[in-house]
């Protein structure tokens, strides 16, 4: 399969998802409600049956995860290393900082269901669970040196409570029954389209970076050095050939809408973190594709 038809569908998806938004005439209601539709109702379901179902190798799976949160580690350092090396306004690292280790769930599921189907799905499921939680607790630390209230929002997170419960059905020995499966699997269908075309939604292009050294520096180790940590560490690691897709891909992604939310909710600079992710959406049409030739 060609690089080109790996993610050409999905990034014609984010179109779809940008020119709807802008030419439907469906209001904002109706895009919050389906982001919300994706995120609670129909994304769940897709970590739970890749992870209940797939057998688990923990001898590949632990170098996998091993490499996937160093890689992220690493990111974060290399973020936090903005704040000496720029000065900014007020709020400016602290909301774009997250910017730099920070992933797009549905990118990230869509890639790896066309990379291996079933198989790379369960991969990429598996490290989200694990990353979730550090990078959520790195971004609020940013925005809050308090963490009131993270570990509540960490266990209603949809996301990470759906891979834990699919890693624990899975580890018990346990079965779905088919018509739940097939039911299932509908909703994950269904929801990695819809979550593309949320993602173009959620395009902001007609925002100003108001510190543009900063916010260059934060999508250079989003894009760049994050994937290249993974990269390099793989090989080192001598992960197998899809094991070193799935986590290199991970850590080429940008970053998900969601930052933009954390930003503005804690008296952050909403604006110039969804600049940052609109643009880090854009560059990884160029960027994700360099990085899929170095490992396919």
């Amino acid at each position: 399969m060609s690089i080109l038809s790996i993610l050409l569908p999905d990034f014609t998806l984010i179109l779809l998802g940008f020119v709807l938004f802008r030419h439907a005439g469906w209001g904002i209601e109706f895009w919050n409600g389906l982001e919300k539709l994706v995120y609670f109702i129909l994304f769940p379901p897709l970590l739970f049956y890749a992870t209940a179902r797939t057998p688990l190798n923990f001898t590949e799976s632990g170098k996998l995860l091993q490499t996937a949160l160093l890689a992220v580690t690493a990111a974060i350092a290399l973020g936090w290393l903005a704040r000496p090396l720029f000065k900014v306004g007020p709020m400016i690292f602290e909301s774009g900082v997250q910017t730099a280790f920070r992933f797009n769930s549905y990118i990230a599921l869509a890639v790896a269901s066309r990379l291996a189907g079933n198989n790379g799905t369960s991969l990429m499921a598996l490290i989200i669970g694990f990353a979730v939680p550090l990078c959520n607790m790195a971004a609020v630390h940013a925005l809050a040196h308090k963490r009131g209230g993270l570990g509540m929002a960490l266990i209603k997170n949809p996301l990470l409570g759906a891979t834990v419960a699919g890693m624990t059905f899975n580890l018990a020995g346990l079965q779905l029954p088919e018509t739940v499966g097939a039911v299932f699997s509908r909703l994950g269908n269904a929801s990695i389209a819809l979550g593309l075309i949320t993602v173009g939604a959620g395009l902001r292009l007609s925002g100003i970076s108001r510190s543009p050294g900063i916010g260059a520096y934060f999508l250079a180790v989003k894009l760049l050095a994050m994937p290249a940590t993974a990269f390099f560490l793989g090989r080192w690691l001598a992960l197998t050939p899809l094991h070193l897709q799935i986590v290199v891909m991970f850590c080429a992604l940008p970053t998900a809408s969601s930052a933009y939310v954390l930003a503005a909710r804690m008296g952050g600079d909403g604006p110039f973190v969804a600049f940052l992710v609109s643009i880090g959406t854009l560059l990884s049409v160029l960027t994700l594709p360099l990085w899929l030739s170095l490992v396919t």
